[in-house]
């Protein structure tokens, strides 16, 4: 049946008619996703609290690691849910992962010390991925080519909100209470998801259901290495990844300590993400004029510029550039990602169309996993210069641009799969 314009029927736990609109559905697919992105920004504004609770010196890197510990869990932990909800279906799944995030985020809440903390917030992302992953696949059963793109596109509308208003909504938190309560927002919140989750339908057919095959499931994996357009990909998209977590970590110390613009921070922060939302629909329209080959390559070309000038102004200014010169290049340089990522992400799959899921789930646990060791290391390298951060940035982007060179033509592999 076409995809065009349907709304989702299917039959409940109760084999009763079960109706769920496009709005509503498109909406709790947001929700799902916006959990895992809830879990980092709204924890941006307490690193200061975090500090001080467990007797962090006052330039301590070290709440960058909540970040880092949170994707690697994130990370992992796809290549379980991803197979599972083929196994067991969709909604089994999302209880499962919202139970996990639950139990995560009230570990955090309670935490003696800073190790138990990391503990749980690794713990978090294992549920966080339960939802992220769940969220992908449900969008991929009710919907078909274009629409698919379409109700995708929407979505990401929606959750692109998170990381503008978290950090905002967090400081607030803070404010009015003690700092721990940012963690018990974020299991309220989980808690109503899964009650609204109940509407949900089990999108997954029966008769496409799989078995458990871990020897083709490797070999899923082997193909993927072995193919150079997907590995390639892979391996450019671990450096953006890699900066992406490295700003994450140190943006609350870049810009409330080294730039003097504590009390801004959560304005800043969610301009600079903002601008990561135009850039994602811009980039939406501008594929379709111009293919995926020359977006790749201006935009990578646009990244290697901006992070250039910001490193030359950087070192130019000693270390420590002006507030007004360092931060808009730095929000261009990183809006560039929108213009990269997801095209990446697509091309990645091109020669994977026979096991999409599989190949995701593991491209994206190797671009969150060992990207998010290369931004923890580099968010450690900051201190009171911004010098490192324009480095790391800058290093990232040439290695990023080298493995899209690198990986050949990706509308020639999509027209040879087509053919």
């Amino acid at each position: 049946m076409s995809a065009q314009g349907r709304e989702i029927i299917m039959l409940d736990s109760n084999a009763n008619n079960f109706k769920l609109g496009r709005r509503e559905l498109l909406s709790l697919i947001a929700a799902l996703m916006a959990l895992m992105a809830l879990g980092i920004d709204i924890l941006l504004p307490a690193f200061d609290d975090v500090r001080v609770a467990y007797g962090l010196s006052e330039d301590s890197s070290s709440p960058g690691q909540l970040i880092t510990v949170y994707f690697v869990g994130l990370a992992i932990a796809q290549l379980f849910f991803g197979p599972m909800s083929d196994w067991f279906g969709r909604k089994p799944v999302i209880y499962m992962g919202i139970s996990i995030y639950i139990i995560g985020s009230i570990g955090a809440a309670l935490a003696p010390n800073f190790i138990t903390l990391l503990i749980f917030r690794f713990v978090w992302g294992v549920g966080a991925a339960g939802t992220r992953v769940v969220a992908i696949a449900v969008i991929r059963d009710c919907y078909e080519g274009s629409q698919m793109a379409k109700a995708m596109s929407e979505v990401m509308a929606v959750f692109v909100l998170v990381p503008i208003l978290a950090p905002t909504f967090g400081a607030g938190l803070i404010a009015l209470f003690p700092w721990e309560s940012i963690f018990w927002f974020c299991a309220i919140a989980a808690l109503v998801m899964s009650l609204w989750s109940l509407r949900l339908p089990e999108t997954l057919k029966p008769e496409y259901k799989n078995q458990f095959n871990w020897s083709s499931t490797k070999r899923g994996y082997i193909r993927v290495l072995r193919t150079r357009l997907t590995a390639s990909y892979t391996v450019a998209s671990i450096f953006l990844q890699a900066v992406f977590v490295m700003y994450l970590s140190s943006s609350e110390r870049i810009i409330s300590d080294i730039l003097g613009r504590g009390d801004q921070f959560p304005i800043v922060f969610g301009v600079v993400a903002t601008m990561f939302g135009v850039t994602a629909l811009l980039n939406g329209r501008f594929v379709v004029v111009l293919g995926i080959k020359k977006m790749l390559f201006f935009s990578s070309m646009s990244l290697v510029f901006f992070a250039s000038v910001l490193l030359i102004v950087t070192v130019a200014e000693g270390g420590n550039p002006g507030f007004w010169v360092f931060i808009p290049i730095l929000a261009i340089s990183l809006s560039t990602f929108m213009l990269i990522m997801p095209n990446l992400n697509s091309a990645a799959l091109f020669p994977m169309g026979d096991i999409a899921g599989t190949a995701g789930a593991f491209t994206s646990a190797i671009r969150m996993s060992i990207g998010a060791s290369i931004g923890g290391i580099l968010n450690a390298l900051i201190d009171e210069s911004l010098t490192p951060f324009a480095i790391g940035l800058f290093a990232m982007a040439v290695l990023a641009s080298i493995g899209i060179y690198s990986a050949g033509d990706p509308e020639l592999s999509f027209d040879h799969l087509e053919s």
